[in-house]
C-alpha cells in the first residue's frame, strides 16, 4: 500500500511539473527574479556613483553655512547647529562678486558664441563637402582633441608674448605686439577654431550634420536657396540640439578655465575662477582670519557662489543638452 501511494504521489508530481502552465510560471518567476536582481544591482551602483560625485559638493555646501563654533564641534556632521550667511556675505564682498561675475559672463558668452559660429561652419564643411586633404584636416581636428593643452603651452606663450604674424606687425609698428595680460589671445584662438575644446565641438557638429538627411539641402537648392542661406536658415536651425550641447560645454569650460587665464595672465577681474585661488589669502589679510579651518568655510561659500550660474544654465537647458548629446553620437 505504501509503495502504491508513493508511486501515485510521484506520478502526480511528475504530472504537475510537466504541465506547460507550471513550466511557464516557473520560467516567469526565474525571469522576474533576474530582473529584480538586475534592478537592485543597478540601483546600488547608481547610488554609489551619485554618492561619490555629490558627496564633496554636499559637504562643501553644508560647510558654507557653518559657524565658527560648528567647525570645531565634533557633534556636527552634516547639519549645522547654528547656520549663518556670514561666510557668503564676506566672500561676496571680497570677490567683488557682481561686477566680476558680469565681466566673466560677458567674456565667456562672447567666446561661446564665436565657437558656435566657427565650429558649426567647420563641422558642416567636413560633413557635406568633398575637398582635397579633407581626411588629413579632419585628423588634425581629432589630434586637437587628444593632445593635452600643457604640451603646447610654451609655443602659445611665445607666440602671444611676441605677436608678429608673418612679420607684418614689426613692418608697420616697428616691434611685435605683447598680448600678455589681455583676453585678446583667447579671442584670436577662438576665431581661428583653436579655442578651448574647439576640436571636440567641430566633431560634435560634424557628427550631427552627417546624420541629417541630404534631401533637406537638395530641396532648398531646387527652390533657389544658396549655400549660405541653406546653412544659416535651414541646417543650423535643425541643428539646435547640437548648438545647445556645444553652448553648454563651451560655457562651462570657458567659465571654469584657469589654465589659459594663467598662461596669458588674464586679469582675475575678468576670470572669476582665478579669484577663488586667492580668496583665502584675501580673507587672512583683510579680515585678519588666520585660522585655516575657518578660512576653508569662506572658500566653500565662494565656490558655491561661483557654481550657481553654471548650475542654473544647465538646469534650464538640460532637456536640449541631453538630446544633443544623444543625436551627436557622443559616448563615454
Amino acid at each position: 500500500m505504501d509503495t502504491g501511494k508513493s508511486v501515485g504521489i510521484k506520478n502526480r508530481i511528475r504530472t504537475i511539473t510537466e504541465n506547460p502552465k507550471f513550466v511557464n510560471s516557473t520560467r516567469g518567476m526565474k525571469a522576474d527574479f533576474k530582473k529584480l536582481l538586475i534592478k537592485v544591482f543597478s540601483f546600488v551602483v547608481i547610488v554609489g556613483i551619485c554618492y561619490v560625485i555629490l558627496s564633496p559638493i554636499i559637504g562643501m555646501i553644508v560647510s558654507s553655512f557653518m559657524s565658527d563654533s560648528d567647525r570645531y564641534n565634533p557633534m556636527v556632521y552634516m547639519i549645522p547647529t547654528s547656520p549663518t550667511l556670514e561666510k557668503y556675505k564676506i566672500s561676496w564682498a571680497r570677490m567683488n562678486y557682481l561686477p566680476t561675475m558680469g565681466r566673466n559672463l560677458l567674456y565667456s558668452i562672447t567666446l561661446m558664441l564665436i565657437q558656435i559660429f566657427i565650429c558649426s561652419m567647420v563641422g558642416y564643411g567636413f560633413a557635406r563637402f568633398r575637398f582635397p586633404l579633407r581626411r588629413l584636416l579632419f585628423a588634425c581636428v581629432v589630434v586637437m582633441i587628444v593632445i593635452p593643452d600643457h604640451t603646447i603651452m610654451l609655443p602659445l606663450y611665445m607666440t602671444f608674448k611676441n605677436f608678429d604674424p608673418l612679420g607684418l606687425v614689426s613692418l608697420f609698428a616697428g616691434k611685435p605686439l605683447v598680448l600678455m595680460g589681455t583676453s585678446i589671445p583667447m579671442y584670436i584662438m577662438t576665431i581661428f577654431g583653436c579655442g578651448v575644446r574647439s576640436g571636440l565641438y567641430i566633431y560634435i557638429f560634424n557628427q550631427f550634420f552627417r546624420n541629417l538627411p541630404k534631401e533637406i539641402e537638395e530641396a532648398a537648392l531646387v527652390d533657389g536657396a544658396g549655400i549660405w542661406y541653406t546653412y544659416f536658415r535651414i541646417m543650423l536651425v535643425n541643428a539646435i540640439p547640437a548648438v545647445v550641447t556645444v553652448a553648454v560645454f563651451s560655457m562651462v569650460w570657458q567659465y571654469n578655465d584657469t589654465f589659459y587665464a594663467k598662461l596669458f595672465l588674464i586679469s582675475e577681474n575678468i576670470v572669476i575662477s582665478k579669484k577663488i585661488t586667492t580668496l583665502q589669502s584675501v580673507i587672512a589679510n583683510v579680515d585678519k582670519i588666520l585660522d585655516t579651518s575657518i578660512q576653508e568655510l569662506y572658500l566653500s561659500a565662494g565656490v558655491v557662489l561661483i557654481m550657481l550660474p553654471i548650475i542654473i544654465i544647465y538646469v534650464a537647458l538640460q532637456k536640449y543638452f541631453i538630446e544633443g548629446v544623444e543625436r551627436s553620437g557622443i559616448v563615454g
